[in-house]
């Protein structure tokens, strides 16, 4: 039985080979289309959308061998896509704009590729657009993905070099993965060596952030984080490692609610009073680059070693740094899980901490203080437990996508009146509105909380999907103490340190088929990518300077690098000297290697070949010396000029080899035919006519 797809394929294969310039030009816009695949999210949609229709346009024209469009066309479309990259990004500088003009050139000049020195130009402007991607990530995919770009342009730097012929892509891919591994040792010893000299190795900018904790909280926001599996940091502990409930990573204190956000309240205050109880926790962190100026420590961490960026211990208990954190950071640090922080009696500033925004939710406001009427007399802790209680019992669920849409001027009501059903931050943002208005004060503090069930050579690995948000009360004669409404309805989701499942059904498929299975995907690719940022990543001046102490310098130090570092190129260069002098001396392609036997098979013919001679004058002077005894040579030196210059040619390596063996067949054959002595001198009749001994004899 005969599929319908089966005959399409015959056809296909049946089908003659596209002209070279074309699957040239093809192979081309499919790497170009790869190298700014990256950058699609990035881009404004009308230059995305220009980008892909100017590529697919120019692969039509080439298909159809219809001519380029004419050059006030080009210009034309030049300038509207500098005038809306001015409209979109307010300016024609920085790296937004930078890029997004970058991808539109590189579209346009492939509407004018004539002749090399144009091919030339976008090779390099694609070399150029490969490492514009790591000005927004460094992650191996992305370094996978650009390698395989970057091997596809320099297979076209090949195939631009090689203008004869048809040269199979596949040879060409080879010369050049060839080429780049012969670099890659010195590519390695720059990495290595090269001095980590600001601002070339200085922080690499915000936009490496790939943690999404914000700095402010409005509802709906933190539940697009439920499933970013991107990693936020990795904590590995000294001693016991406390229970997944008890991990809750402190960031933004938010503490300013204007009836729709929370923001963090500036303040130029010290360091709130603070108090250790119990044993502490020794860690280790490697924290991934941030938006936000601060560390996500254990809460509570006061003591942090080995830091080496500035910070300070803020008035809210948060570790705040100058700037976001730009870069990979490992640190050491140590936290008590038991403290008490703040005032444990009442201030003036804690009456900042009750504030409510008029006109907003004013039937949760209702709902408070029909719960003081009940309970006039009850304290703090009272009070607590009562709203926790209403939060048990009444109804409300945990999930992941609230219904309701946008929220609105009243989403503290919409939630705790109406629907009841919410993520981490509708809790805690209703549970401090409620506090406030029982005149208790009350705040929200987000981070993250939990972590990866099972750890990674001992590493534990807090994800962007661990962001929770959580509340604070203050208690008098107690200070801060943390309240978590979450634990009250999804328990679960505190008790086992991740989020739950919530219409997932990719993940619940896999945890019923191997419970295992993706965690043990998930383990090795954090392993692999830990490996990765220690490695890579995370390779600086200190790390430099610890390999000369290990390869025996005393004090080395940035000169010390330069000075090896020179040395080692200079004999790196002169190998490569002596590599290439050795090079020049022996043939390059496989064409020219072949010109030894081909000269050595004519000898024996009692022939030789002079430097000008093409395949076909050789043949031709083979009829004439030869005859019919020489049909067999002819035909194969015919072959050799079809294999060479032939419209389709494939003179690749290996077609060269079976051409060597029929050559060499047919002149051994010629040979036994009579054509030559074993000597290599001509046989009597050679001197006589030119088609050997049958061959009448012309007359003057």
């Amino acid at each position: 039985m005969a599929f319908p797809w089966s005959a399409r394929l015959q056809e296909l294969r049946a089908a003659p080979a596209l002209p070279r310039s074309t699957r040239d030009l093809l192979f081309f816009l499919v790497v170009i289309g790869w190298t700014l695949l990256p950058h699609a999210w990035r881009l404004p949609p009308w230059c995305g959308a220009l980008v892909a229709a100017t590529l697919l346009w120019r692969g039509q024209l080439a298909l159809k061998r219809q001519p380029l469009p004419p050059r006030w066309l080009r210009w034309s479309l030049l300038a509207l896509g500098v005038a809306l990259t001015a409209w979109s990004h307010g300016t024609l500088l920085g790296r937004e704009a930078g890029v997004t003009l970058l991808a539109l050139l590189m579209a346009l000049k492939t509407l004018e590729l004539h002749a090399r020195r144009d091919a030339l130009v976008v090779f390099f402007l694609g070399f150029f657009l490969v490492l514009t991607n790591f000005l927004y990530a460094q992650t191996p995919l992305l370094a996978l993905a650009m390698a395989l770009s970057a091997w596809g342009l320099l297979t076209m730097l090949v195939l631009a070099h090689r203008p004869l012929g048809y040269p199979p892509l596949r040879e060409a891919a080879g010369v050049a993965a060839g080429a780049a591994l012969r670099g890659l040792p010195l590519a390695l010893l720059l990495f290595v060596l090269f001095p980590r000299l600001g601002p070339l190795w200085g922080p690499p900018p915000p936009a490496l952030a790939r943690t999404g904790l914000s700095g402010s909280l409005s509802l709906g926001g933190m539940s697009v984080l439920a499933h970013d599996d991107r990693i936020a940091f990795r904590v590995r502990f000294d001693g016991p490692v406390p229970p997944l409930e008890a991990l809750y990573w402190r960031g933004p204190v938010l503490s300013d609610f204007d009836g729709h956000t929370w923001r963090p309240r500036p303040s130029l205050e010290p360091p709130p009073p603070l108090q250790l109880n119990g044993p502490g926790v020794a860690y280790e962190m490697q924290l991934q680059p941030s938006p936000l100026p601060l560390l996500p420590l254990l809460d509570f961490s006061p003591l942090v070693d080995t830091l080496q960026l500035p910070a300070q211990l803020g008035a809210q208990g948060g570790w705040v740094l100058q700037r976001p954190l730009a870069g990979e950071l490992t640190l050491q640090a140590h936290a008590w899980p038991e403290y008490e922080l703040g005032p444990t009696q009442a201030t003036p500033a804690l009456r900042e901490d009750v504030a409510l925004p008029a006109g907003f939710n004013p039937r949760t406001l209702q709902w408070a203080t029909a719960l003081h009427r009940r309970l006039p007399q009850a304290g703090t802790p009272a009070l607590v437990e009562a709203v926790l209680a209403h939060i048990r019992q009444g109804g409300f669920s945990y999930t992941l996508a609230p219904a309701g849409g946008a929220p609105g001027p009243h989403a503290v009501d919409a939630f705790w009146i109406d629907r009841r059903e919410g993520f981490c931050e509708h809790f805690a943002a209703a549970f401090v509105v409620v506090m406030r208005a029982l005149d208790v004060p009350a705040r929200v503090v987000t981070g993250y909380q939990g972590a990866d069930a099972f750890p990674q050579d001992g590493w534990w690995t807090v994800r962007s999907l661990h962001a929770h948000a959580w509340a604070e009360v203050w208690i008098e004669g107690r200070g801060w103490r943390r309240v978590d409404p979450t634990a009250a309805v999804a328990p679960d989701r505190i008790r086992l340190g991740t989020r739950a499942e919530d219409g997932d059904l990719l993940s619940q498929a896999l945890q019923r088929w191997s419970p295992t299975l993706l965690q043990q995907w998930r383990g090795a690719w954090t392993r692999f990518d830990a490996t990765w940022n220690r490695a890579l990543l995370q390779y600086a001046r200190a790390d430099q300077l610890r390999l000369l102490r290990r390869l025996g310098f005393e004090a080395p130090d940035t000169p010390t690098l330069l000075r090896l570092l020179a040395g080692l190129l200079a004999l790196a260069g002169a190998a490569g000297a002596l590599a290439a002098a050795r090079t020049l001396r022996r043939p390059r392609e496989p064409w020219q290697r072949l010109q030894p036997r081909l000269e050595r098979g004519l000898a024996r013919l009692g022939l030789s070949r002079a430097p000008h001679e093409t395949p076909r004058a050789l043949a031709r002077r083979v009829r004439e010396r030869l005859g019919e005894a020489g049909a067999a040579v002819e035909a194969q030196l015919l072959a050799l000029e079809a294999l060479r210059y032939a419209p389709g040619a494939t003179a690749d390596a290996r077609a060269l080899r079976r051409w060597q063996r029929g050559f060499e067949r047919a002149v051994a054959a010629a040979v036994a035919a009579g054509g030559t002595s074993c000597a290599g001198t001509p046989a009597p009749w050679a001197a006589g006519s030119p088609g050997g001994p049958e061959a009448p004899v012309r007359s003057p």
